[in-house]
């Protein structure tokens, strides 16, 4: 087991204490801090932050990431999905509709009735908006 020690920050160094509980070793790090307002958040990074979060909330799950993969190739072929993805994911009729609602309610994908069925389609416009907050957010 590995636990942190993150003392507060007075100076300009930030030590970082590792402990292995296994064998008993320390290792210590230390970062020097140039300008504590690398810590500090505006409300705009705050707002960034929260709406990065709800989009990847929405990722986090393989088989919403396996539809949109899907969607993607589908995209690139010129056509939409209105056919069945339960024996493609393996998962329950519910299931999936659950995570379509996910996807569309997060806006990854739109839905339009094509009687008698739905054509997913990946919203672009979505997935920039989320690389770019990632690259924002990262860099």
């Amino acid at each position: 087991m590995i636990s942190f020690f993150t003392p507060p920050i007075f100076n300009r160094n930030l030590t970082i204490d590792i402990r292995s509980s296994k064998k008993g070793k320390i290792i210590t790090m230390t970062c020097n801090v140039n300008d504590v307002r690398t810590f500090r958040s505006t409300e705009q990074d705050l707002q960034q932050e929260k709406e990065f979060a709800l989009l990847a909330k929405a990722l986090s799950h393989p088989a919403r990431v396996r539809i949109l993969h899907i969607l993607s190739a589908l995209e690139k072929a010129g056509g939409c999905l209105n056919s069945d993805l339960v024996s493609e994911l393996g998962l329950a009729q519910s299931t999936v509709s659950e995570h379509l609602r996910i996807l569309k309610l997060a806006g990854f994908i739109t839905a339009e009735s094509i009687p008698p069925k739905m054509c997913y389609r990946i919203n672009r416009v979505c997935i920039r908006q989320f690389k770019n907050l990632t690259q924002r957010i990262l860099d």
